[in-house]
């Protein structure tokens, strides 16, 4: 390993609930919550966690001050994109300055040698959070919050999961559009062919594990490949025919393409509608649902209207039409697309 430190400016490169059995009331859902103080502390509940957005590692041939530089700028389009929530910035004023500046902004930065004859040599690089934000705000693009990560299951021809490192061709062309990726593990998985028709246990499983509901599933074949995109809950399939590098590199801009049709929704203007959420059993998991709306930035204002069993009708205010909300907050992993309820204009569905 070769460590590289610095030489940027820096340093170094108990709460009781209801119970589960019982449906949930108003008044009870109300009433444990106001009295935990819950609705007014809740955004202190920490949500699930991922890598940090603002570091990308960068394949180099060398580490010359070319090479590096190039991985600078590189590395600072992928995090200008997941910043942006996947809004292609790449003709904005300021964009051409940013990308010659990147180094100006990098906190740290670390080279690795991998295994392989030869080995390879990569450039994991983290800029300065409140730099990068600043040049979104800059540029002019709106901040639609970091997207979750996009779970990678593919199975090979002989049916076993494929790795990290059978993965890399993927993963490069789902990051180049700005996603995230995670890899799975196969001892910790849901059965695969529930998984591909969005099935909620499956569903709640992912969440449970990986902190996403965005899932890429991959059957490889001779020739070809039989690809699953799932995002709220809902799945989109499709298949396609090549070389295991085409393959990779096409699923990977499908699978972008699609999820930005859905989740870089930019609203014109503030939205107000009612959302239904059903599968909240206790205290908590109400709690929860309002860190999550309030976490998400396009989220001005939520109130409590009724409840009913284990449902709950909020109304919200949005700074973009609610189906677009709806697809974002699913993104995350702990809701789903739920079915349509009298007086709401979008149901969703908490997951456990």
């Amino acid at each position: 390993m070769i460590d590289v430190r610095g030489g940027i400016g820096q340093t170094f490169v108990q709460i009781p609930t209801l119970s589960p059995a019982y449906p949930m009331r108003l008044s009870r859902l109300l009433i444990a919550t106001l009295l935990l103080g819950l609705v007014a502390g809740l955004p202190q509940i920490a949500l699930s966690q991922t890598a940090s957005p603002y570091t990308v590692v960068v394949p180099v041939s060398d580490v010359s001050d070319a090479q590096r530089s190039q991985a600078f700028s590189t590395a600072l389009g992928q995090v200008l994109a997941r910043v942006s929530g996947g809004q292609d910035l790449t003709g904005k004023t300021g964009y051409s300055d940013a990308m010659q500046n990147a180094a100006g902004i990098v906190k740290q930065f670390q080279y690795q040698r991998g295994a392989g004859n030869p080995p390879t040599l990569t450039l994991s690089i983290t800029f300065d959070q409140g730099a990068v934000q600043r040049l979104v705000t800059q540029m002019g693009a709106t901040t639609a919050g970091v997207k979750p990560p996009l779970l990678l299951i593919v199975r090979g021809s002989d049916g076993k999961i494929l790795g990290k490192d059978d993965l890399g061709a993927l993963g490069d062309a789902v990051s180049k559009h700005g996603y995230q990726v995670s890899y799975a593990d196969p001892t910790q998985l849901p059965d695969l062919d529930k998984l591909a028709t969005a099935d909620p246990a499956a569903m709640s499983a992912i969440s449970r594990l990986y902190h996403t509901g965005l899932v890429l599933v991959g059957d490889m074949h001779a020739n070809g490949a039989d690809w699953t995109l799932i995002s709220g809950g809902q799945a989109q399939h499709w298949s396609a025919q090549g070389s295991n590098a085409d393959l990779f590199a096409d699923a990977g801009k499908s699978a972008t393409d699609r999820l930005g049709q859905a989740l870089n929704v930019i609203g014109a203007t503030t939205v107000d509608g009612k959302l239904w959420v059903s599968g909240l059993h206790t205290a908590m998991d109400y709690a929860n649902l309002l860190a999550t709306l309030r976490a998400d930035p396009s989220v001005q204002k939520v109130g409590t209207l009724a409840a009913q069993d284990d449902g709950v009708l909020l109304a919200v205010k949005a700074g973009m039409p609610l189906d677009g909300l709806a697809a974002n907050l699913t993104a995350g992993g702990r809701l789903m697309q739920g079915s349509s309820h009298d007086g709401a204009d979008v149901s969703l569905r908490w997951l456990h």
